[in-house]
C-alpha cells in the first residue's frame, strides 16, 4: 500500500495523536491543518481496507486520497450530533467507494489475497510439508467462499470482522438501518460455514485412510472454530471493544465477542506492535474470584491476533476486561495494561 502524504498534512505529533477524532476534526475546520496527519494516520489503513475489497489496489490509494482531500477541505461540515467522527469518515470512503463502482460499471471484486490468507494463517510456526499443503488447501476453500458471498454482505462482513466495526457503525457507513445491516452480516457468516464445510469433510477422509496422522487436533480445531462461527451468527451476539490504556497508540485495540447464555468468547486483537523480547499479551477476565487468565496471544506482522474460549463462565457479561504485556507468566496481571473494557459508571 503506498499511500501519499496529503499537502499542509504534515506528520501527527504525539499530542494530535492523543486527541479524539471530534477534537481533531474540530480543529481542523479552524485551519489547524496539521490535524489532518492524525486522523490519516487513523483511518487510512481502515478506509484503504475497505476499497481493496470493491476495487484494484491501485483505485483503493485513490480512494483514500480522496477521502482526506474531502475532509481536509470539509471539516466543518461534520455535525457531531448527527453521530460519531468514525462513522462520519467511513461514511464519506463508503461514498467513494459506490461512486468508483458505478464509474468502472463493475462487479466488486472480492476480498485480497493478502486479506483473506490473515483468516486462514495457520497457527504452527513451522508445519511440516503435508500441514503446509493441508493449510494451504484450507486457504484455497476460505477464499472460493468469501468469492462466493453476494457483494452486501461481502461489504458488509468485512466491516464488521475485518475492520471490527459494531453493527451499529456498520449501519451508519452503509446507509442502512440497524436490522438490515445485522441480517447481511448473519447471512454473510451463515454463507461462509456452509462454503466451509468441504474442509471438515476433507479431514475426516484424509484421516479415514491413514494419510494425515498429525492432522488430528486439526480436526479438533476446525469443530472449535465451527462452533465459533455459529456463536459469531446469533442475532444476539455482544462485542466488547477494549480500548488503549493511556500512552498506548489509540488504534491499539481488542474486541471480545461473547453470546448471553453461550459458552463461548471469541477475543481479537488489532494493531498492536510486536512485543519486546522476552514479552507476551496476555488476556485477563476479572471475575468475584479475581482476574483470570484467557491466554495469551502472539500478534503477526499485522498486528493482528484472536483467541477462542469455551467455558460455562463466558456466558455473560465480564465485569472487566484486560490485555497486559508480560515478561513473567504471573497467576495475575503485573505488567503494564495494553487495552481495556470495563462498564462504564453511571
Amino acid at each position: 500500500m503506498r499511500l501519499r502524504v496529503l499537502p499542509g498534512g504534515g506528520g501527527p505529533g504525539t499530542t494530535e495523536m492523543n486527541k479524539t477524532d471530534e477534537e481533531l476534526l474540530e480543529e481542523l475546520a479552524s485551519g489547524h491543518e496539521i490535524s489532518i496527519g492524525a486522523l490519516y494516520a487513523r483511518y487510512a489503513p481502515i478506509m484503504y481496507g475497505m476499497a481493496a475489497q470493491a476495487v484494484d489496489r491501485g483505485t483503493a490509494e485513490e480512494i483514500v486520497q480522496d477521502v482526506f482531500l474531502a475532509v481536509w477541505k470539509g471539516a466543518s461540515s461534520f455535525d457531531p450530533a448527527k453521530g460519531s467522527a468514525r462513522a462520519w469518515l467511513l461514511q464519506i470512503a463508503h461514498y467513494r467507494i459506490a461512486n468508483a463502482l458505478r464509474s468502472r460499471s463493475r462487479r466488486p471484486r472480492t476480498v485480497s489475497d493478502a486479506d483473506s490468507d490473515r483468516f486462514a494463517e495457520a497457527p504452527d510456526p513451522s508445519p511440516d510439508p503435508g500441514e503446509e499443503a493441508w493449510t494451504n488447501h484450507r486457504r484455497a476453500i476460505l477464499r472460493s467462499a468469501l468469492e462466493a458471498l453476494p457483494p452486501p454482505q461481502r461489504q458488509a462482513l468485512g466491516l464488521a470482522y475485518f475492520e471490527e466495526l459494531s453493527h451499529g457503525e456498520v449501519a451508519e457507513v452503509l446507509g442502512l438501518p440497524l436490522g438490515t445491516a445485522k441480517s447481511r452480516i448473519r447471512a454473510g457468516l451463515a454463507g461462509l460455514r456452509r462454503q466451509l464445510a468441504p474442509i471438515s469433510a476433507a479431514l475426516a477422509i484424509l484421516l479415514a485412510v491413514g494419510v494425515a496422522v498429525r492432522l488430528t487436533s486439526r480436526r479438533e480445531e476446525l469443530a472449535r472454530d465451527d462452533r465459533a462461527l455459529v456463536m459469531l451468527t446469533s442475532s444476539d451476539l455482544v462485542a466488547l471493544r477494549l480500548t488503549a490504556a493511556e500512552g498506548v497508540s489509540p488504534e491499539t485495540h481488542a474486541t471480545y465477542r461473547y453470546r448471553p447464555n453461550g459458552t463461548m468468547a471469541v477475543l481479537t486483537l488489532s494493531n498492536f506492535a510486536a512485543a519486546p523480547s522476552g514479552d507476551t499479551y496476555r488476556a485477563w477476565i476479572l471475575e468475584p474470584s479475581g482476574w483470570s487468565l484467557l491466554g495469551e496471544l502472539h500478534p503477526g506482522a499485522d498486528g493482528r491476533a484472536g483467541l477462542i474460549i469455551e467455558g460455562p463462565r463466558f456466558a455473560t457479561r465480564p465485569q472487566a476486561l484486560e490485555i497486559t504485556r508480560e515478561s513473567a507468566r504471573a497467576p495475575q496481571p503485573a505488567g503494564p495494561v495494553i487495552v481495556r473494557w470495563k462498564p462504564e459508571t453511571p
